[in-house]
């Protein structure tokens, strides 16, 4: 592995292996004295019946005081990781802005292209909602969540549950945003959605006149893109500080969660592109493992960046050479890489519940549906970048009350779990490439 181009990955993976080193020392060492403390006092008893009853009475007070011990020493190490997490939560507003009003602007532009624009957008429109269902398939079938046993933070932190139960006026009340500057300021995703498509549209609407805001907002997401660069640059310390946190109060025995995790992820990708995907090119005619075989490079380029619009030239000529149309591949593709990164997509949902699941927090099914229609929306214009679905993440953890904390657990395995779903979205745009050109009757 080069170390200069893999530099965080590497330095992200040594912070987690000295964070259960550093957590587990100091667990053990919590343990030790624990024990040898209630140990010392019940010998000092003579009486066998009252050296049961103050050994138990001991090992309660004991148990208390070590659990509270471990939630001190835990949260000068979480320090670290709220700073992290501030500049994460910092980036949310601005970039989820720029990125949707880009988007449909983008989608705006359809109407020049015609039905081939139509055909793609329905498509992508499917391929999303799949996705985002598989995720809430997978994490509900498995619950990998519960296996980490996380204690809820001691603020006031809501559930998410009574959302579903408020009225109509109060839902309309809180999408509706009187102030986009407020939304922004609380990092309220919905109202900024709902600006945003109002935005876009009609900057899209004005042609020529709005071409100058639309390169604007293109910029601003560049350079949001490039402040995400920054920001993840502290990476290292952040998960430090939160697997610290974490194996200090849990033990190692949180780590099972993480192969858990892994595998049930994996599994859901694996199903996604050989049965879901698969089906799709059935379906359509198309010969899936051919075409497969002719991607498999861009496929491994994308696994091992970890991002799969590194992957998108050789894609685009790997689609040619499959034999798709230069026309269909040059707009469909591109286009791929904001409206239809189906790995990211499932994991939105996937990694959300897990976290609520971590944290012994019930997520109603009717709140999930709703998370899902709403990343229906969110995730359109997230670019096919390392850990740009985290920010989409942590807008749904404001939304639905969930610790926000939670992000940093998964920011400990999220570049495994990011190669595996940049893969995906490079074979979901090289579908969604075929099922197009198919539908405009193209021989391949």
């Amino acid at each position: 592995m080069n170390f200069k181009k893999n530099k965080l990955i590497i330095l992200i993976l040594v912070s987690m292996l000295l964070g259960i080193l550093v957590g587990y020392l100091i667990n053990n060492s919590l343990t030790q004295n624990k024990t040898q403390n209630a140990e010392v006092l019940a010998a000092s008893v003579s009486n066998p019946l009252a050296k049961k009853q103050i050994e138990t009475s001991i090992k309660k007070y004991e148990e208390k005081c070590f659990k509270e011990a471990k939630k001190n020493v835990a949260s000068n190490f979480s320090i670290l990781s709220d700073i992290f997490l501030h500049l994460i939560k910092m980036i949310i507003a601005p970039l989820v802005l720029a990125v949707l009003i880009i988007g449909v602007a983008k989608v705006g532009d359809f109407k020049s292209v015609g039905r081939i624009g139509l055909k793609t957008l329905v498509y992508f429109t499917s391929a999303t909602l799949i996705a985002l269902a598989l995720g809430l398939l997978i994490v509900n079938l498995f619950e990998p969540g519960k296996v980490m046993h996380l204690d809820k933070p001691d603020t006031n932190t809501e559930t998410g549950i009574k959302a579903a139960a408020q009225t109509s006026k109060n839902f309309i009340d809180h999408v509706i945003p009187e102030s986009v500057i407020r939304s922004m300021a609380a990092n309220d995703i919905l109202p900024i959605v709902v600006f945003a498509l109002f935005f876009g549209v009609a900057a899209s609407a004005i042609g020529v006149q709005g071409k100058s805001i639309i390169n604007a907002f293109e910029s601003l997401s560049h350079v949001m893109f490039r402040v995400t660069n920054y920001v993840m640059n502290f990476a290292p310390i952040g998960v430090f500080g939160a697997i610290t946190a974490v194996v200090i109060q849990q033990g190692l025995d949180v780590l099972s969660g993480y192969v858990y995790l892994i595998c049930c992820f994996f599994g859901g990708l694996l199903f996604f592109v050989f049965v879901i995907l698969a089906l799709i090119c059935v379906l359509f005619g198309i010969n899936f493992l051919r075409l497969l075989s002719d991607i498999k490079e861009p496929i491994l380029l994308a696994f091992s960046t970890a991002s799969s619009e590194s992957a998108m030239p050789k894609t685009i000529d790997a689609l040619e050479k499959h034999g798709i149309s230069n026309r269909i591949v040059s707009f469909v593709l591109p286009l791929g890489y904001s409206f239809n990164l189906d790995g990211s997509i499932m994991y939105m949902t996937f990694a959300t519940v897990f976290i609520a699941q971590s944290y012994g927090i019930e997520i109603t099914m009717a709140d999930q549906i709703k998370m899902m229609l709403i990343l229906l929306v969110t995730s359109k214009g997230m670019a096919g970048v390392p850990r740009a679905s985290l920010v989409v993440i942590a807008g749904m953890l404001s939304m639905f009350k969930i610790p926000g904390e939670g992000l940093l657990l998964l920011l400990a395995v999220d570049q495994l779990l990011d190669m595996g779903r940049s893969a995906t979205n490079v074979v979901g745009n090289a579908v969604a490439s075929a099922v197009v050109a198919r539908l405009e009757g193209e021989k391949f």
